[in-house]
Formats: C-alpha cells, structure tokens, sequence
C-alpha cells in the first residue's frame, strides 16, 4: 500500500512533466507502468485473500488488530463464556450468551495511549446471520461502565463482559470483534492481508460456555 501511495505520487509527477515538456514517449510509459502496478497490486490482493482461510480461536487465545497504519499493538482475548437464561430483570428468548473480553496492547512505549477504533462484536450463527450485543442485559453487569474502546498504555488491560441473545437451537455460534471505521475500513478493503480486505476470511472466536476464565495465550 505504501509502495502504491508513493509509486502514484511519483507518477503524477512524471505525467505533469511530460504534459508540459511535451514528451509524448514519457507519459505512456508512465501510464503503462500505474496499469502494469495496478493489476499486480490487484492479483496480489486476490491472491492472498482467496487463498486464505477462517480461523477460530479457542478461549483464552488472542486476536490482533492492523488495521491501515499497520501498529498491530491492540489485541482482544475471550477469557470466558457462561450463559444464563435470566440476566437482573431480564429474560433471554434463547439463551444469554456472556462473554467475557479482555483487551490489551503489546506496546512498549508507556507514553502512547492506544484503543480500539469502534470496536463491533457480533455473533455469527451457521448461516451467517449476525446477532448484535443485547447492551440492555450488559447494564445489569458489574462492568456495565467499561467502554472495549478505553484509551489503554503500556500493559493495562480491559475487561469487559458483552451478552449476547442467541437463539436456544443455535450450535456453535462464534463470536467476531472487528474495529475500524469510515476511511480507514475503505482503505482497509483494499489492503493487501488485512482481515477487512475484499474477499478475506474472518477470524472469530469459539463462543464455547466455560467453567471459569483462562489466561490469555
């Protein structure tokens, strides 16, 4: 993507250039090499997108986030799954799904304050129908207050329990959290590898019910 970036920049120039001293030769070859790059960078995004495959996470293994300025610092982790029928005043029509989230970034820098950029989480069903978080149940939770998308440095950490409303019949559901929003989830459809590019397979998380939360792999 970098390399796209400069190599256009570049090539404008060339094109001005050859526009005004007229250099007819110049200015195909420049847009034979933009055409050339072009549909390299467009079999190179194919590629690697049709060729890859979804991943699923166990509990207490840890996902990490690119995103369009490539820091890869921010991860999320399920440390926990249990599920319940009732959540304070509230009663499921399936069954409450509550997962517990751990955010956290590897950075070495303490002086950077990082976060996930609006984080998303959604169950994902067989059919690939989507269930939103059910931020109603959340409420009646100890840790209603902690926003998945709280500035964090160094080694702090969040942890937060999200709830889902899954129907009773459903088997395996699997949880995806993505991040990203506006620009950067444009640029990113294109990036070359990026979970977000055109065609790339997911990574989720097994939305499996466990007796108690794990460490962090």
């Amino acid at each position: 993507m970098l390399m796209t970036i400069g190599g256009v920049i570049f090539a404008l120039i060339l094109g001005a250039i050859a526009l005004v001293t007229k250099r007819s030769w110049l200015l195909k070859f420049t847009l034979s090499a933009v055409a050339v790059w072009f549909a390299f960078y467009a079999a190179m995004l194919l590629g690697f997108s049709l060729t890859c495959s979804e991943q699923v996470l166990a509990v207490g293994e840890a996902k990490e986030y690119c995103g369009f300025y490539l820091d890869c610092h921010m991860h999320t982790a399920l440390t926990g799954v249990r599920t319940s029928k009732t959540i304070g005043d509230r009663s499921a029509n399936g069954t409450f799904y509550i997962a517990n989230i751990k955010v956290f970034s590897d950075a070495k820098n303490s002086q950077i304050n990082l976060h996930l950029i609006e984080p998303k989480a959604r169950v994902v069903l067989a059919n690939r129908d989507k269930i939103s978080r059910d931020e109603a149940a959340e409420a009646s939770l100890p840790s209603a207050s902690v926003r998945l998308d709280q500035d964090i440095t160094n080694y702090q950490t969040i942890e937060k329990e999200i709830v889902f409303d899954v129907p009773a019949t459903t088997a395996s559901p699997r949880l995806l959290i993505t991040e990203g929003y506006g620009i950067d989830k444009s640029i990113e459809h294109v990036l070359v590898g990026d979970e977000d590019s055109l065609f790339h397979a997911q990574t989720f998380f097994e939305l499996k019910e466990q007796n108690e939360t794990v460490s962090v792999k």
